[in-house]
Formats: structure tokens, sequence, C-alpha cells
């Protein structure tokens, strides 16, 4: 929130790599973030969507971007690299904003079920095969050195599994016994196999369709 805010100040800020657990909230921070900067000026930033596959018609964007009087937050969502995919380079130099520069009015935020973007086999491989493995390895670590902000999101225990479930609950008047509720909650997490704020927001909504609410 501080880095956006700063950025819409039009003070220095930082592209951010939101990375770690699936279903904890990474895309939600961002869209909540663009949403309540506009809410206290409205207007102020705008949230642009894009996907991996486009990332080699950035500078493009960024080109026309950059003649523009709003500031700009480039979203892309769930971005990772596997083998044989060399999109990487692209990103590597729209980050840095190549010869031009990074438009002032421009920021990058990405999320990532991984920390550097590439699974790790993928650098192993990269360690085994090259004439120089640490350059090899080096390369494809460097394309998250890009981002100056990381924000690590971890896999959720059960205590809060249970706060994310109990204030959805009372948020909502779903009128269940803390017990009961609990215990629920526990056996729709065994069923997915996780706890994370999506499965306890598909909890939830399982819960009210039962009860006949809406959310």
């Amino acid at each position: 929130m501080e880095n956006t805010r700063r950025f819409t100040d039009g003070l220095p800020a930082n592209n951010a790599l939101l990375w770690g657990a699936r279903g904890t909230g990474k895309s939600s921070v961002v869209k909540a973030i663009h949403a309540k900067v506009n809410e206290d000026t409205p207007g102020a930033l705008a949230l642009v969507e894009i996907h991996r596959e486009d990332i080699t018609s950035l500078p493009k964007l960024l080109h026309i971007l950059r003649n523009s009087d709003r500031y700009f937050v480039l979203f892309c969502d769930d971005l990772s690299f596997d083998g044989g995919e060399t999109e990487y380079k692209s990103l590597k130099a729209v980050l840095e904003g190549g010869i031009e520069g990074r438009p002032e009015n421009v920021i990058f935020y990405a999320t990532s079920n991984r920390r550097h973007l590439m699974p790790r086999e993928m650098m192993e491989n990269e360690r085994g095969t090259a004439i120089n493995p640490s350059e090899a390895v080096e390369e494809k670590v460097s394309l998250s050195d890009r981002f100056g902000l990381w924000l690590g999101f971890h896999n959720h225990n059960q205590d809060t599994y249970f706060s994310i479930i109990e204030k959805y609950a009372k948020h909502y008047g779903l009128d269940v016994p803390q017990e009961e509720l609990r215990a629920q909650a526990v056996e729709w997490a065994m069923t997915r196999g996780s706890r994370s704020g999506r499965v306890a927001w598909q909890f939830i909504q399982n819960l009210a369709g039962k009860m006949g609410k809406r959310l």
C-alpha cells in the first residue's frame, strides 16, 4: 500500500512480486489496494491486466501509456515460466525500461507461486548442462531481482483458517455455533487438501447456500 501510494504521488516506487502458496490472497491484495487508492483519490490509478503470452508486446504498450496523465499498475497474475520459454528475457528488459527507461507513470506488479518465477528443476537443468553453470542460473534468477519489493504469502495454520472462517460467518450473519462451524470447516479443508483463504471462502459459499442465505 505504501509503495503504491508513493507511486501515485509521483515519488519513486518499486515493481512488486507477490509470491507464495496458492489461494492465500496475492491477487486479492493487488485488486484491493487499487480499489482503496481510487476510493481515496478517484481516478488516480488504473489497473491494467496483462497475460504472460502478451509480454513481448509490452514495449508497445509502454510507449502508449507514457503519454497519459494517469498512473498505471500493469498486473500479471500467476506469472511463471517453464523450460524452453524465452519471454522472461523480454520481461527483464521491460522491468528496467529498456533504452527509453520505464515510464514514470507505470509500475509492474505480478503474482506467482514461485519466488524466482521458474521451477527449481529448470534451474538445476541449466546448472547441469551449461558450460558455465553459475552464469546460466544467474540469468534466470536475475528476473525476480528486477522486482524491488517481494511479499511472501505462506500456507495458513489451522488457527488462521478458523479465524478467517469465523470472521466471514460473523460478517454475513451465518449463525452457526463455533464448535459446529469449526468441525464443518475442518472437514471441508480435508476434502480440498489445503487450508487457505480461497478454501475458506468456498466453504462459506457452500455453508450460506445450505442455509439459504445470500452473500
